[in-house]
């Protein structure tokens, strides 16, 4: 299929003759140039270092699966978070993690957030209910993440560690050594 009918709008195309695994392939480059500088080099090193972060912890990554937009997810945890808690909120967070990275499951159609909800023991009726209503915390959720990237993340995790005499941030995936060395900076700074 040529490159030009599936960057047409859906309206002047069939949407069930594009290429599932072709559509996968674009979203992942477009991931590649945004998050990589278009670096296969540095993608893989992600992979690599990602699949051995996952052995060690017993989690088997499979990073065959679709990329796409988690907005909706982001909007279902936030919600979850706020009404009943940030237990629960994990619990919806380690489903989407296991369907998305060990199961391929796309990070935020109604079946794999509905999952998340069960997973969570969250009532399946109001889940469904908040799923199906696209625009229920959509504006919290869209201020929230502007409010993150006016703060400079772009990343998770983010993590800020506030010094006597300066911040050190840590962002995306950290060998365990990186989080000791950098709160012995702070230590050594701090006497």
């Amino acid at each position: 299929m040529p490159l030009v009918s599936i960057l047409q709008p859906e309206k002047d195309r069939n949407k069930h003759h594009i290429d599932p695994y072709h559509r996968t392939y674009l979203a992942k480059n477009r991931y590649k140039k945004t998050k990589y500088n278009d670096s296969d080099d540095k993608m893989q090193k992600y992979i690599t270092l990602m699949t051995t972060y996952g052995k060690e912890a017993g989690i088997d990554f499979d990073f065959s699966g679709t990329v796409a937009n988690t907005l909706d997810a982001h909007r279902f945890i936030q919600h979850y978070q706020e009404e009943l808690g940030a237990e629960i909120a994990d619990k919806i967070v380690n489903s989407l993690y296991t369907q998305y990275f060990t199961h391929q499951a796309h990070p935020s159609n109604s079946k794999t957030l509905l999952k998340a909800a069960a997973d969570a023991g969250i009532d399946i009726a109001t889940a469904e209910a908040f799923v199906e209503d696209e625009y229920q915390g959509l504006p919290e959720t869209k201020m929230l993440i502007r409010e993150q990237t006016s703060n400079g993340v772009d990343s998770v995790p983010h993590v800020v560690i506030e010094g006597k005499r300066r911040d050190f941030t840590l962002e995306g995936a950290k060998e365990v050594g990186e989080y000791l060395k950098t709160l012995q900076r702070v230590a050594k700074e701090s006497t």
